[in-house]
């Protein structure tokens, strides 16, 4: 646990590097920006494809006997919410992959581990099939876990722990790739797989946290890339 709260700590002190601050707000307000645009552009057809879906349910005929069709307009209104609210998390992280950690691991790898042997265990394909497959499954989480939202509780546990898992499968694999054989990438994730998910917790946590949620995505890159690229060179007894 003092590991990840190492990564934590260098990685909130970083990101006011001038390398870092440049970029930092970039992920999520481009997100922001990008599913706000969407919104406006497909709203009507967005919310008018779900009402019409959901016109033929038994509910409908029975709301529409009460003349309380509204409710399947709001219900619409807030499945597409719903559905928005992850994309913008979703796609604030790939903008992160693509745009920031090069120049995260770039920094970290050199700043503190410049004695660190680069492998190059991963790839670019390597890189887009993790992806992939953590957002595949990170989907399906998402929307079989929608019922805990009624829950009370539910509602603040499943996001944060199904952005805590697509947290650690995105940025473990880029953390990795520069400096990792493959075989090492295995073992780093095999040895810290339950200190990767608390730290991805913790960053999921911060989502909840107004303004500081515009950060996480690239303290994420950071924390991840401080917290791999340390187990790494204490694997190889450095």
């Amino acid at each position: 646990m003092q590991n990840v709260f190492n990564a934590l700590t260098r990685a909130t002190r970083d990101l006011f590097d001038r390398r870092i601050i440049a970029m930092v707000f970039l992920p999520m307000l481009g997100s922001i920006v990008l599913w706000t645009v969407l919104a406006w552009i497909f709203w009507d057809a967005w919310t008018g494809g779900i009402a019409g879906a959901m016109g033929s349910t038994t509910v409908a005929g029975w709301l529409q006997g009460w003349s309380a069709t509204w409710v399947i307009d709001y219900t619409a209104a807030l499945v597409v919410l719903i559905a928005i609210l992850p994309a913008v998390f979703v796609t604030a992280l790939v903008i992160t992959e693509i745009i920031a950690m090069p120049v995260i691991v770039r920094f970290i790898g050199e700043r503190y581990h410049p004695d660190l042997k680069r492998k190059a265990g991963g790839t670019v394909i390597g890189g887009i099939v993790n992806a992939a497959i953590g957002i595949s499954v990170f989907a399906v989480l998402w929307i079989f876990t929608l019922p805990l939202w009624l829950t009370g509780v539910g509602a603040i546990l499943a996001p944060v722990l199904t952005s805590a898992y697509l947290n650690q499968r995105m940025f473990r694999y880029d953390a990795l790739s520069e400096h990792a054989s493959r075989e090492e990438f295995v073992g780093v994730i095999r040895a810290a797989r339950g200190d990767l998910f608390l730290l991805g917790i913790l960053l999921s946590l911060l989502l909840y946290v107004p303004l500081v949620n515009l950060l996480v995505p690239v303290l994420s890159g950071l924390a991840f890339t401080h917290f791999c690229l340390a187990q790494l060179a204490r694997a190889r007894g450095r």
